[in-house]
């Protein structure tokens, strides 16, 4: 069987700036690798400014919908890195994504960092996974 690459796009606006939400990978198995994901609205604005718990939800909900459009959900996550512009701050609110990811039964590797900033100065949070079916 050989390799097929699908773009996956719930929104149009990140084609325009010259990337795929997510990038399903046929074969065998699928692999969707996922662009990082924000607290942007569904025609890219960023969203909660300031808050990181409404922020961190909103990432989620992003990312679930990239898994949606690929035909699968936070149960076939096999790798979360989560960048964060503070640290302690989002540990106070992890329990959002711990209670997400339990939900789906799922515990997929996962790596954190502090970053200086992300690409819009107002966000906090990004979420980049890997999925597979």
């Amino acid at each position: 069987m050989t390799m097929a690459r699908t773009a996956i796009n719930p929104w149009p606006w990140s084609v325009e700036m010259g990337y795929n939400q997510g990038e399903l990978v046929s074969g065998e198995t699928r692999t969707l690798h996922c662009a990082g994901q924000t607290a942007m609205s569904a025609d890219g604005k960023p969203q909660h400014a300031d808050d990181m718990a409404a922020q961190l939800a909103l990432s989620l909900d992003n990312l679930e919908a990239v898994l949606a459009e690929a035909g699968m959900s936070l149960a076939n996550l096999v790798r979360l890195n989560v960048y964060t512009t503070d640290v302690d701050r989002l540990f106070e609110h992890y329990g959002v994504l711990a209670s997400r990811l339990g939900a789906a039964g799922v515990a997929p590797s996962t790596t954190m960092l502090g970053v200086t900033r992300l690409a819009i100065p107002t966000l906090m949070i990004e979420l980049e996974a890997t999925a597979v079916a």
